[in-house]
């Protein structure tokens, strides 16, 4: 017969993300918990958790399961707490942001929540919405491909040449591919467009020397602030001791929005947080760090 244990042991394993952790969370013995998901997995006569080389992944059966675990969980919380009890606050709203938006604007965002009332999760896009679908994040702020309903473009903007504000050509209006040949160069691992970029320079002839190979995208900006080297950025990672100067071919251009999961509307709605992410990402209101 399914039981309480087995919903809360299911679910310490989908929010910590391993058995081990999850084991450890629920203070029971790994095989413990194994035997218990096994149990579970047995009187829905469906597998819930796939067991995959890095990383568990819900299967279909699993993520109908989580709905109605977390509703169950929560309405025995309210049980144990007796309808007098003081009411529990909402737990905090769970963001995943990717790598490349502008640590200025995240910061942002974090400023106008009270202290405990926002999670960010910051990871590959692939990676948030997979996060998403398995209800491990309430919404996610990431790039939009092609037309995708429900979600509002927040932000739309292009890319650009990242030079130091002292570089010979930061006063120019446009840069032409040719001309950087010589140039040392950041290379922004985070970057959306990382392989359309290559193609771009290597079509061009232009194999410039690689100072920096990175994902953290403050390091790769401090280094072109620094005079290090140069980098392709979107428009709004232009910060203190850089500019931004369009490359001629270098068309590319991208739009941010808010992804929300399913059943999850109500409360994003409720947090204010799509009018924050207006303000916040909106072109006018993104001054340089």
């Amino acid at each position: 017969m399914l039981s309480r244990r087995h919903l809360r042991q299911f679910l310490a394993l989908v929010d910590t993300g391993s058995f081990t952790a999850a084991a450890n969370q629920l203070h029971v013995a790994q095989p413990t918990l194994s035997a218990g998901i096994a149990e579970l997995e047995r009187e829905l006569g469906a597998a819930v958790i796939l067991r995959e080389r890095r990383a568990l992944r819900l299967t279909e059966a699993g993520n109908r399961l989580l709905v109605h675990a977390r509703m169950i969980e929560r309405e025995f919380g309210l049980a144990e707490r007796g309808v007098t009890a003081a009411p529990t606050p909402a737990p905090p709203l769970r963001l995943g942001v990717i790598a490349s938006l502008s640590t200025r604007m995240v910061a942002a965002v974090a400023a106008r929540f009270e202290p405990g009332r926002l999670t960010l999760t910051e990871a590959p896009d692939a990676d948030l919405r997979r996060r998403l679908a398995e209800h491990r994040l309430d919404a996610l702020l990431t790039t939009l491909h092609g037309a995708e309903t429900g979600a509002e473009v927040l932000l739309e903007e292009g890319y650009a040449m990242l030079l130091p504000a002292t570089h010979r050509f930061a006063a120019r209006a446009q840069l032409l591919p040719e001309e950087l040949a010589g140039e040392t160069m950041i290379a922004r691992r985070s970057c959306e467009i990382l392989a359309e970029t290559s193609r771009f320079f290597t079509a061009r002839g232009v194999r410039p020397h690689f100072a920096l190979r990175s994902a953290n995208d403050d390091r790769c900006l401090a280094l072109v602030a620094a005079g290090a080297g140069v980098t392709t950025a979107p428009v709004s990672l232009a910060g203190a001791g850089t500019v931004a100067v369009p490359l001629q071919g270098y068309d590319y251009r991208r739009r941010i929005g808010l992804i929300v999961a399913t059943g999850q509307e109500d409360r994003i709605t409720a947090s204010g947080i799509t009018a924050i992410l207006r303000e916040v990402l909106s072109p006018p209101d993104c001054p340089p760090d």
